[in-house]
């Protein structure tokens, strides 16, 4: 009678049918359209997510350029400080050493007066004792005991 083919589609038809009549069709677009909308939500997350990171990409990126400027700031001003230091110190060593050879030059000359002053002073007690031996063999008595004493104080008053 009827051959396989037909039966086929007689139950296709039937089963079509039974599943429109359940409004399996209409479960199934509204599950396509429920799980379209999950995605499109899902998208416009992942736009303002990328959104988000992109924006604090950028922030952090200015902020290490920032980082970097302030770091290259710091690097300068301790290169100068240290530069200021330098020329300070060469300057106060400089001032001791100009300092210490003022003094070391006014010792020099305290003890080259002081060394003057004693061979005046060894000069003058040669002399009067020399004056003295002279005096003393040509000279006797009272003359010769005022011309000594007269003749030292000479000597000295003009060798001091």
């Amino acid at each position: 009678m009827f051959e396989a083919e037909f039966w086929v589609a007689a139950a296709f038809v039937i089963f079509v049918g039974v599943l429109g009549y359940f409004g399996v069709h209409r479960r199934l677009v509204k599950g396509i359209d429920d799980r379209r909308d999950r995605i499109k939500v899902e998208l416009d997350e992942a736009r303002r997510l990328k959104a988000e990171a992109e924006a604090l990409l950028a922030a952090y990126r200015r902020k290490q350029h920032e980082a970097e400027e302030e770091a290259q700031a710091i690097v300068a001003s301790a290169k100068s400080e240290a530069e200021r230091l330098a020329a300070e110190a060469e300057a106060k060593l400089e001032e001791f050493v100009a300092r210490r050879t003022k003094m070391a030059e006014n010792k020099i000359s305290q003890a080259e007066a002081q060394a003057l002053a004693d061979v005046r002073s060894a000069a003058a007690e040669a002399a009067v004792a020399a004056a003295e031996a002279i005096l003393g063999r040509t000279v006797k008595d009272k003359v010769a005991d005022d011309l000594i004493a007269k003749g030292i104080v000479d000597v000295k008053g003009k060798l001091n």
